[in-house]
């Protein structure tokens, strides 16, 4: 614990910095860093007519316009930026991809010409995707920005940038992580989260209670969220919600916390970590306190869950994520990036969808440059406070320190990405809203555009004082990582608007669907997969003539699979062989399971799939398998997974065979070519064996049971 002498010097320091912190609100010059929004002069009005008209360079908007001109349709593509690629180009290249043999079509293009599905470059990304669009035939406009749609009898007619052109066109799709384009389209939509009981969805709300319950919680430590430790009078910390948080299970207007993805290096030509204009340490007075709070606490620089550990943040060779109770993540700072409203306070029912403008496009790139500045300083006075800071241990300064910024990307950018990883925007409300029972199976689609796969998954939304054993302490609300066994459909219905909004526009990455269940469709595959589709709709539509929610949908999911996408999930029909073993195998399968468990299909060890608990919920998840034997005798048992460097090296067993019960633990760390042996066991008829993540240190993961009968 710290010493009282040490803790009043460093109050001291907190109380003369705390007060000079301040949002950044005076944008830098374009050679100083990256920007959101950069204001260009109007030409002379330009009319510009295409058949598919793409709003937003995303993935999802390069995929749907390379689709479109594939089926022989005049796409244009604008991009609100200098950029195409969204995230994939701008710094998330550890690519959250769950189940990669889910993706298809021209995502599983991109991938297989990138030569990787992880850690490529962000530059080497961009150049791919530019290079598809030129081969396609897409005339692409950077640097667009919208001003104004032109409606008529519920169909867009027109799009007018800032620059002064006009796009007119058929088709629209909205490709932006924000849906600008839909909200000017007087398209209905959400911002927030729905409270539970709205979808009947168990991570719905605030304070759920079924993922993440102790993770990047300040280890649970009782951490003064006061100036003067335990003196409300002082004054909050930074960083921490002065709003009272609402109940379990109600829901609010906030969104969970953006960053920027940053490469990171640790060679000898690498960036030391700038330090901002705006630098204020006592920004991270909270992070101070809680670096000084407790010696046990071990600092890992990568995600961890185990008891007494964090972050504080993530560094490895490339992009490198939050990872931490206060990391890289700005809770609270981006409440207002969706539409440029925020209303404090919780709900416990479901307000009426929003629709139209409520703030003037030109008023609402100018607040998001801002709130873009503001993380811009937040996060690169992170990094400089961890490799520089005396409040920071010795030992994490350094090793913090040794890396730096990739010399090799957004050189033009100051080596800092370009793009802010908007998590979540708005949220369009169509005929069809995805839910929590879509992402578990629960209910299936039989319209399905493209497979999901990644865990439901949201960062934080808001750090908040609350009284925990009767001490007044702070702690982070709102993440979660809930996974579920296999890839789920997502439905056409929830991709294009209710047609008495708007007959043709598809909306690819703000698409209808709840707070929880995007957490999982958030991901860029899956937005490659969804721009595709929405790019063949498009297309069919106008040939057709019809309005894109009139699409014959036998005709679409036809259309979809020839091109190679993937639209149901079996196993069977992915062209992969299952792997085989000698003996008596159980698969995982086969296992009776408790908590929240995630199918893996990278590297299993038998059949096609495997279960991994995400390294979350720890205590909450265990998978049984009962077996019986075709004779008793001795057998040989092996529990099956693949070794890595990120799994658990205390993993709970317990083999049950009659009377006797034996316990152990495997360091799945280590292993064999098919797992782990635990030894020979005289068996009569069968026996049980339960795998738990109970107080485990990364990754569970449960491939099935081997058992060789032994010769007498």
């Amino acid at each position: 614990m710290m010493s009282h002498r040490k803790q009043a010097a460093w109050v001291l320091a907190v109380l003369a910095s705390t007060a000079l912190h301040m949002v950044a609100t005076t944008p830098v010059n374009a050679a100083d860093g990256p920007h959101y929004y950069e204001q260009v002069k109007p030409g002379q009005p330009k009319l510009i007519e295409c058949d598919v008209a793409v709003y937003g360079g995303t993935p999802a908007g390069v995929t749907a316009a390379i689709q479109a001109a594939r089926e022989g349709k005049r796409a244009v593509l604008l991009s609100f930026n200098r950029h195409v690629g969204g995230m994939t180009s701008g710094g998330l290249t550890a690519t959250d991809l769950g189940r990669k043999d889910s993706i298809g079509g021209l995502a599983l293009e991109f991938y297989n010409r990138l030569g990787k599905a992880r850690d490529y470059r962000p530059s080497a990304a961009e150049a791919l995707y530019r290079t598809m669009l030129e081969e396609a035939g897409v005339k692409v406009l950077l640097s667009r920005a919208l001003s104004s749609v032109e409606m008529k009898q519920n169909r867009l007619v027109s799009v007018t940038m800032e620059t002064g052109e006009t796009v007119q066109a058929t088709m629209f799709v909205d490709s932006t992580y924000e849906g600008d384009l839909l909200a000017a389209a007087n398209v209905s939509y959400r911002v927030g989260r729905e409270p539970a009981a709205a979808y009947d969805e168990s991570l719905g709300g605030q304070w759920q209670t079924v993922s993440w319950k102790d993770v990047y919680q300040f280890c649970r430590l009782p951490l003064s969220p006061y100036v003067i430790p335990d003196d409300p009078k002082s004054g909050l910390l930074p960083e921490i919600a002065v709003e009272t948080p609402g109940k379990p299970g109600e829901g609010d207007f906030k969104v969970q916390a953006y960053n920027f993805r940053v490469q990171l290096s640790r060679g000898a030509d690498r960036i030391t970590f700038p330090k901002p204009q705006e630098y204020n340490s006592g920004r991270y007075a909270l992070l101070a306190r809680f670096l000084n709070l407790d010696e046990r606490v071990e600092w890992r620089l990568d995600y961890t869950t185990a008891p007494l550990t964090d972050g504080p943040i993530q560094m490895r060779k490339g992009d490198s994520n939050n990872a931490g109770s206060f990391s890289s993540d700005y809770v609270g700072g981006n409440y207002r990036w969706p539409d440029g409203t925020y209303k404090a306070g919780s709900i416990t029912e479901l307000p009426p969808p929003r629709r139209g403008l409520p703030v003037p496009f030109r008023e609402l790139y100018e607040l998001r440059e801002r709130i873009f500045q503001d993380h811009v300083n937040y996060q690169q006075g992170l990094m400089y406070f961890l490799a520089n800071d005396t409040q920071v241990p010795e030992e994490l300064r350094a090793r913090v320190s040794a890396w730096g910024l990739d010399p090799q990307e957004f050189q033009e950018t100051g080596f800092w990405p370009h793009q802010l990883y908007v998590r979540e925007g708005r949220r369009m409300v169509s005929e069809y809203v995805v839910t929590q029972a879509d992402c578990e199976s629960r209910r299936v689609v039989e319209d399905s555009v493209g497979l999901a796969s990644y865990p439901m998954d949201s960062h934080f939304c808001q750090r908040v004082v609350v009284e925990e054993n009767g001490v007044q302490t702070v702690r982070n609300e709102g993440g979660f990582g809930h996974g579920f066994k296999k890839p789920y459909p997502v439905s056409f219905r929830s991709i294009v608007p209710k047609k008495n909004e708007c007959e043709n526009l598809l909306v690819p990455v703000c698409l209808s669907s709840s707070h929880v269940a995007y957490g999982s469709i958030r991901m860029e595959p899956v937005f490659m997969i969804l721009g595709q589709s929405a790019g063949t709709a498009a297309a069919m539509a106008i040939t057709e003539e019809i309005a894109v929610q009139d699409v014959d949908y036998a005709k679409l999911k036809v259309k979809l699979e020839d091109d190679g996408q993937y639209l149901t999930w079996t196993e069977k029909s992915l062209g992969k062989t299952a792997k085989t073993l000698p003996g008596l195998v159980a698969d995982d399968k086969d296992a009776r399971t408790t908590g929240a468990w995630t199918s893996g299909a990278l590297s299993p060890v038998y059949g096609l799939s495997y279960l991994h608990d995400g390294n979350t919920g720890k205590g909450e998840k265990t998978a049984t398998f009962k077996i019986n034997v075709p004779k008793p005798g001795t057998y040989k048992v092996h529990l099956l997974y693949v070794a890595s460097a990120n799994r658990s090296t205390k993993t709970p067993v317990t083999i049950s065979i009659g009377e006797e019960t034996k316990e152990m633990t495997v360091n799945q760390r280590e292993g064999s070519a098919v797992g782990s042996f635990l030894g020979n066991f005289r068996i009569n008829d069968f026996m049980t064996l339960t795998v738990s993540n109970k107080n485990t240190d990364g990754f569970v993961v449960v491939d099935g049971v081997q058992l060789l009968l032994q010769p007498q």
